[in-house]
């Protein structure tokens, strides 16, 4: 990850006193963090009024245009969210790329490689069920 090309900003109307400021009254404060290429992270604080939904939260960024928001793949604090989630104090909301590789099809590009056979806790070597 790289820091330097990290974003990190606020928006709207909070109280002085820097990351940790209180937000206004009937304000949330929500972050937003993307990875648009391996390597890059983005992020961005926003204080929002209460019921602002991921969707308004995704236009409200800039980050991506409109018709893509609707294709997008968002979660908060790691799991899966519908873009018409309302949002609650604190929550990150992170917008997730797509695969590039299906995992079955990498492990087996990776025992090719290897010549080494992947264990797991749940099969060891030698034992088949």
């Amino acid at each position: 990850m790289a820091l330097a090309d990290s974003e990190v900003s606020s928006a709207s109307a909070t109280q002085p006193g820097g990351a940790n400021a209180r937000p206004v009254d009937g304000e949330l404060s929500v972050e937003l963090t993307w990875s648009p290429v391996r390597g890059e992270l983005r992020q961005q604080a926003f204080s929002v009024s209460a019921g602002t939904t991921v969707a308004e939260l995704l236009t409200r960024s800039g980050w991506f245009e409109s018709d893509q928001i609707a294709r997008l793949k968002v979660g908060v604090w790691g799991r899966v969210q519908s873009l018409d989630t309302a949002l609650q104090a604190g929550d990150r909301v992170e917008v997730y790329r797509p695969l590039t590789v299906d995992p079955k099809e990498a492990r087996r590009q990776r025992y090719k490689a290897t010549g080494r056979r992947i264990v797991t806790r749940h099969r060891p070597l030698g034992r088949k069920a």
